[in-house]
């Protein structure tokens, strides 16, 4: 395969579960980009979240951040930004408040927890989060989510729900970046555990799901690695592009 960019997912995926990158991930990639790929992180984090773990591998390339809402270059600048709309985010706040879940809710400056701002319209919205361990709750919150069809809803594990604009996801995070370097989704090597990974995994040309991935990330990928405890991600990059 013709790989060209390397898209990964950090929580679950590049980092181990102490939240950080391993050595053997990091000579992986720095390998890879020696041999001229674009190594591009995606993920669910926010920029705020992400900048001293992205500043630490020194990549050259874009970043995808917010689960695809809004895309940086190499130089730190915005390149792309989805938001949600006030009204949005205030229905789930108060959806949250009514089935007494925990929750998160990010905008372009901070990440808000289990808190709101006095003032929703003082911000851009950028993700609103639930945390939900009862399943029906969840199952509830899905299907009143679903059903006002204006919302892009995956997980980043099996207790929650992020929930982005309409159309906004990794996977056409990545395609916007392809376009911008000239290549396709064809391209892409797609490394990740949960269900905002899966759009990305099932687009890209090769979709790689992590040992520790939820069963049907597994089931979508195209080969399923190590797990982010056994440094997955570099034994993906040294099979397919070392």
């Amino acid at each position: 395969m013709d790989i060209k960019l390397i898209a990964l997912d950090m929580d679950g995926t590049l980092l181990n579960e102490k939240k950080e990158i391993s050595e053997a991930n990091r000579s992986a990639i720095k390998a890879a980009e020696e041999k001229g790929l674009h190594v591009v992180i995606s993920t669910g984090r926010s920029m705020a979240t992400l900048r001293d773990l992205a500043k630490s591998l020194s990549l050259k390339s874009y970043l995808v951040t917010v689960n695809g809402s809004e895309i940086w270059d190499e130089h730190g600048e915005l390149v792309h930004r989805s938001i949600v709309e006030n009204d949005a985010i205030t229905w789930m706040y108060d959806l949250s408040k009514t089935h007494k879940t925990g929750y998160w809710a990010t905008t372009t400056e901070r990440v808000f927890f289990n808190e709101m701002p006095e003032d929703v319209t003082a911000y851009q919205w950028l993700k609103f989060g639930f945390e939900i361990e009862d399943d029906k709750a969840r199952e509830t919150i899905l299907k009143e989510l679903q059903d006002r069809g204006e919302f892009e809803i995956t997980n980043s594990s099996l207790t929650n729900l992020e929930v982005n604009t309409m159309g906004v996801n990794k996977a056409r995070g990545i395609e916007k970046v392809c376009g911008l370097l000239g290549i396709t989704m064809e391209n892409v090597m797609a490394c990740g555990d949960s269900m905002n990974d899966m759009a990305m995994i099932k687009e890209a040309g090769l979709g790689i799901a992590m040992g520790n991935a939820q069963d049907t990330v597994k089931e979508a990928a195209d080969w399923v690695t190590l797990s982010n405890d056994e440094d997955g991600v570099a034994e993906a990059i040294k099979k397919y592009v070392l």
